[in-house]
C-alpha cells in the first residue's frame, strides 16, 4: 500500500460521499413525491373537487423545488467518476456506464418531457393528458433510480462479467444477469420503498404543521389520509426488503454483514444484538478484548435473519481475517497471496504477449484465471486493513432499522386518527410527526452509510479497492474542490429549504370545512 497516495485516496472518498450525501437529501423526496402527487391528481380527476387540483398543485410546487436541486448535485456526482475515479471507469467502464447511459436518456428525455407538461401544462392540456404527464414523471423518476441503484449493486456483487487480460477491462457478458441479481433487485425495491417512506413523513409532518396552526385543515388532513396509506403500504414493504436485502449482504458480503451486527467472533445460533453499545474500539486480534459496554440481544436471531435457520453459523470478522476450516472459510491472508499471484500473473502475461512469447503467456493466463476471484486482495499486505470501520457500520444500521419500526408505528397512529378525524385533538402526534421529519432523512442517509462505509475498501467488491480506483492527480485540487462543493452545496439546500418554507408559508388558507 506504501506506493498509493493515500491523501488523494481518502480527500477522493470525501468529496464523493460529500456530493453523494448531499444528492441523496433530494432524490427520495423526488421519488416518492412523485407518486403521492399522481395519487392525488388521480382523485381529482375521478372526484372533479377543486379541493384534489389545489393539493395536488400545492404539494408539485415542493416537488418541483426539490427536483431541480437534485439534478444539479446529480449532474456533479456523475462528473467526479471521471475527474476523481479514472482507474474505475477504465477498470469496469464497459460495465458501469450502460445503466449510467439509459438512466441519462429516462432522466433527460421521458422524465424532462413529461414534467413540462405535468407543472406547466394545468388548464393547457386534456385532464386525462395532464394526469399521464404526472404518472410517466413518476414512473421515469423511479426507473432512472433503477438503472443507478443496478449500477451500485454490481458494484457489491459484481456478476455477469469477464475480465479482458490483454486490456485489463472488465467487460460485460450477461447484461440481464447485472439487471436481475438479487442485489440488484432487493437495493432498488428497498432503496426505493425507504424513499416512498421518507416523502410520506414530509407530507405528514408538514400537512401535521399547517393543523398545529389551524390553517389550510381540509387540505392537511386530506394529505395525510393519502401520505399515511401510501406510507404504511410502503414501509411494510421496506421492513420485508431490508430482511431480504441483509441475506444477500450475508452470501456476498459477509464482512460487511459482520460489521453491521458488531460479529467479531463467529457462533451457531449467533444472537441479534438490537441495541448495543460498544465499550470501545474492539480488535479481532485480541479474543479477551471486551467489545460492548452494554447489549440487548434476540436469541438466534441473527442466524435466523441471515439463513432461516436458527441454528446456523455466522461467521464473524475473526473466522474471515484468521479463516475457519470447520466452516471452509479462507482466510484473508490466504486471499491477499492469491491476490498477489493474480496480480503478478497479470503483468507477467502482459509481458509476455508483447514479447510474443505464447508458452511464458499460456502459463500466465491459467496463473491468472485461477486466482482472479481474490485479484483486488494482492493491493494489501495486512489483512485488517480489510476491515471497515465497525462502530460505524453498526451504529448506522441500527438507526437506519430502529427509526424505520418508528415510521411504521407513525403511518398507523395517523391513518387511524385521521379516519376518526381526531388529529387537532392529538396536538402530541402532529409534534412527533412535525419532527420525525428530520429524523427520516437521518434514517434514509444512515442506510447508504451501510451501504458504502460497510463495504470498504472495496470500490468492487473482491476485485478492485478504493486505493487503487482513482485519478492521478493533485490531491490539492480534490481538496480545494471538496471545501467548495461543500460551499456551494449547502448554499443549495439552505435556498431550497428557505424556498419551501415560504412556499409552505405562503400557502393561503383554503377553509375549515
Amino acid at each position: 500500500m506504501e506506493h498509493f497516495n493515500m491523501a488523494l485516496v481518502n480527500w477522493s472518498r470525501a468529496q464523493f460521499a460529500l456530493t453523494a450525501l448531499y444528492h441523496w437529501l433530494f432524490v427520495p423526496l423526488t421519488l416518492g413525491t412523485s407518486f403521492i402527487l399522481a395519487i392525488m391528481e388521480t382523485i381529482y380527476v375521478k372526484t372533479g373537487k377543486d379541493i384534489w387540483k389545489r393539493i395536488t398543485k400545492f404539494w408539485m410546487t415542493l416537488f418541483g423545488i426539490n427536483f431541480a436541486i437534485g439534478v444539479a448535485t446529480g449532474i456533479i456526482l456523475e462528473f467526479e467518476f471521471g475527474t476523481n475515479w479514472s482507474n474505475y471507469s477504465w477498470f469496469v467502464g464497459d460495465i458501469f456506464g450502460a445503466p449510467l447511459a439509459i438512466e441519462g436518456i429516462m432522466a433527460f428525455f421521458m422524465e424532462s418531457t413529461f414534467f413540462a407538461v405535468m407543472f406547466f401544462g394545468w388548464n393547457k392540456v386534456s385532464k386525462g393528458f395532464h394526469l399521464t404527464s404526472t404518472w410517466l414523471v413518476a414512473i421515469g423518476s423511479n426507473l432512472s433510480a433503477l438503472w443507478i441503484l443496478v449500477a451500485n449493486a454490481w458494484m457489491q456483487n459484481p456478476v455477469g462479467m469477464h475480465f479482458n487480460p490483454e486490456t485489463a477491462r472488465n467487460e460485460m457478458v450477461d447484461f440481464w444477469a447485472i439487471l436481475f441479481s438479487p442485489t440488484a433487485v432487493n437495493k432498488f425495491l428497498h432503496t426505493i420503498s425507504s424513499a416512498y417512506v421518507l416523502s410520506a413523513i414530509f407530507v405528514i409532518g408538514v400537512s401535521a404543521w399547517f393543523l398545529l396552526k389551524k390553517r389550510n385543515l381540509v387540505l392537511a388532513k386530506r394529505s395525510i389520509v393519502v401520505a399515511a396509506t401510501f406510507g404504511l403500504i410502503t414501509s411494510i414493504f421496506m421492513v420485508l426488503t431490508g430482511d431480504e436485502s441483509a441475506r444477500q449482504v450475508y452470501n456476498v458480503q459477509p464482512m460487511k454483514f459482520a460489521s453491521m451486527e458488531g460479529l467479531y467472533y463467529g457462533e451457531n445460533n449467533a444472537p441479534l444484538v438490537a441495541i448495543g453499545f460498544f465499550d470501545r474500539t474492539p480488535s479481532p486480534t485480541n479474543p479477551n478484548s471486551k467489545e460492548w459496554a452494554a447489549k440487548f440481544e434476540i436469541p438466534n436471531m441473527l442466524s435466523y435473519m441471515a439463513t432461516l435457520n436458527p441454528h446456523a453459523f455466522i461467521p464473524g470478522i475473526h473466522d474471515l481475517v484468521h479463516g475457519n476450516e470447520a466452516h471452509n472459510i479462507i482466510s484473508y491472508y490466504d486471499r491477499i497471496k492469491m491476490g498477489k499471484l493474480a496480480i503478478n500473473a497479470l503483468k507477467e502475461f502482459q509481458l509476455a504477449k508483447k514479447a510474443a512469447n505464447d508458452s511464458t503467456a499460456k502459463t500466465a493466463l491459467k496463473t491468472f484465471e485461477t486466482n482472479y476471484k481474490y485479484f483486488g486482495y494482492g493491493y494489501y499486505d495486512n489483512p485488517h486493513d480489510l476491515i471497515p470501520n465497525v462502530p460505524l457500520t453498526f451504529y448506522s444500521f441500527h438507526t437506519m432499522v430502529g427509526l424505520g419500526f418508528w415510521f411504521v408505528l407513525l403511518f398507523i397512529l395517523s391513518l387511524i386518527f385521521a379516519l376518526k378525524d381526531k388529529l387537532l385533538q392529538k396536538r402530541w402526534l402532529l409534534y412527533l410527526a412535525l419532527w420525525t421529519i428530520p429524523l427520516a432523512w437521518l434514517a434514509s442517509e444512515a442506510g447508504w452509510m451501510v451501504a458504502e462505509f460497510g463495504r470498504q475498501p472495496w470500490v468492487v467488491q473482491d476485485y478492485m479497492p478504493t486505493l487503487s480506483a482513482v485519478s492521478n492527480i493533485d490531491h490539492t485540487s480534490v481538496m480545494i474542490t471538496f471545501f467548495l462543493f461543500a460551499v456551494v452545496f449547502t448554499v443549495l439546500l439552505i435556498a431550497e429549504i428557505k424556498i419551501m418554507l415560504k412556499q409552505i408559508n405562503q400557502l393561503k388558507d383554503g377553509g375549515h370545512k
